[in-house]
């Protein structure tokens, strides 16, 4: 297949750097689980979703509301712009947002998707009943837990969430591939872009999706730490999101790994590349996605002869060569990836390297690819103080002994 992802990245490994990080990674890939997102067919019956979800889709259906955070709705945020019904990413119960989408939609029009794996999460299970004392339809995602419980009380369609690691199953499970069928987005399309993909990259030889692996892992051994990402398109920032995430969660364990971050750009070129061209060198790697043939585009009329008649896109994509190559003119290494356009066959290509790099990065790190152990202690605190309905003075004060315990003789 030709991929519909160009790369480029400086400095350039040798051949040398590449076999040998192929090496290792045959070394450690049997240690772990393997990549079940390589297979874009087994955990889906569109048949099934067809069936359930067509009665669902009528002329008065305008917007799909997604209970849901991390991956359980990131893949589908990296397609909303392909959706021809709104959609109304609700990731927990920030007032702000809740009220938001409150105020823009009625039972009327709008579906609810509640998402979860395990059933537990709080972001979602503390939003649901707001929607459903106010009469919206409810269509779940889920399994087990009490989020299934809630569901199966009020007689709700549910379609199940298998039990497999939610960064790498949006993009092959009813996970994101629901809610973005009910959207309208081209779906066999977008399966058929990761199919394609990942056909190239499940082999174990030079390919984009380890030579960029390689590329990270032999940074992070000089000691780059941070992969700081710059969008330069709206349509791009869904599956930049899920490229932090993974980056993070799946390479951050065992005292290892690097983090991901994000900036929408050109607005990144005013607030850190500053930072990043003369700053503190050797901790970022930042990344540049850019798309060729951006929808909608259009010319721009201008005052300025050099810009007049040049479409939108092209004008931020002469901003983004600039930034590579100011980067590279400092020495500081950095690569840069471009898509052709943003449809769902493409994206389906993005969002494959994406996972794929990510997958080699923890090979490469030796880290588990698909568990994130540590965020549950975060949920477990909250469970317990919700329980106990501690207040802001305990929880502080619990705090302040934690810190003098563990940050003892910390700056001395």
């Amino acid at each position: 297949m030709t991929l519909k992802v160009k790369i480029e990245y400086y400095p350039e490994l040798d051949e040398a750097i590449i076999e040998d990080s192929i090496n290792l990674i045959k070394n450690n890939k049997d240690k772990w689980d393997s990549p079940f997102f390589f297979d874009t067919k087994t955990y889906l019956d569109i048949k099934k979703i067809k069936k359930t979800l067509d009665p669902l889709i009528t002329e008065n259906l305008k917007n799909i509301i997604v209970l849901g955070t991390g991956g359980s709705i990131q893949t589908l945020i990296a397609l909303k712009h392909l959706a021809k019904r709104k959609i109304f990413p609700v990731t927990s119960s920030r007032a702000v947002e809740l009220k938001g989408c409150l105020d823009k939609t009625s039972p009327e029009d709008s579906i609810v998707i509640p998402i979860s794996r395990g059933g537990e999460t709080l972001d979602i299970n503390s939003t649901i009943g707001t929607f459903l004392r106010k009469g919206y339809k409810f269509l779940g995602l889920s399994s087990k837990g009490m989020m299934n419980d809630i569901l199966k009380r009020i007689e709700c369609p549910i379609l199940d969430v298998p039990n497999l690691s939610g960064r790498y199953a949006g993009s092959v499970t009813n996970v994101g591939i629901v809610p973005a069928y009910l959207a309208g987005v081209q779906i066999e399309e977008f399966l058929k872009g990761l199919k394609e993909a990942y056909e190239t990259f499940s082999k174990l030889n030079k390919h984009p999706s380890i030579e960029i692996a390689a590329f990270l892992f032999n940074l992070y051994k000089k000691g780059y730490k941070m992969v700081f990402s710059m969008p330069y398109s709206k349509n791009l920032e869904g599956s930049i999101g899920l490229f932090v995430q993974g980056i993070s969660e799946s390479t951050g364990k065992d005292e290892k790994g690097l983090i991901g971050a994000y900036q929408s750009a050109p607005i990144a070129q005013h607030s850190v590349l500053e930072y990043l061209l003369g700053g503190t060198k050797g901790f970022v790697i930042p990344t540049i996605w850019t798309i060729e043939n951006e929808y909608p585009d259009f010319l721009l009329n201008s005052s300025i002869s050099y810009v007049d008649g040049i479409s939108a896109q092209n004008i931020i994509n002469y901003q983004a060569d600039a930034t590579f190559q100011a980067l590279i003119q400092q020495k500081v290494p950095s690569a840069k990836f471009t898509i052709e356009n943003p449809s769902e066959k493409n994206i389906g290509n993005l969002i494959a390297l994406i996972l794929s790099i990510v997958y080699y990065l923890c090979l490469l790190l030796n880290v588990n690819w698909a568990n994130n152990p540590k965020v549950i202690i975060g949920k477990q605190i909250c469970n317990d103080a919700l329980k106990e309905r501690i207040n802001i003075e305990e929880s502080e004060k619990r705090r302040k002994n934690l810190a003098a315990e563990k940050f003892k003789h910390f700056f001395k």
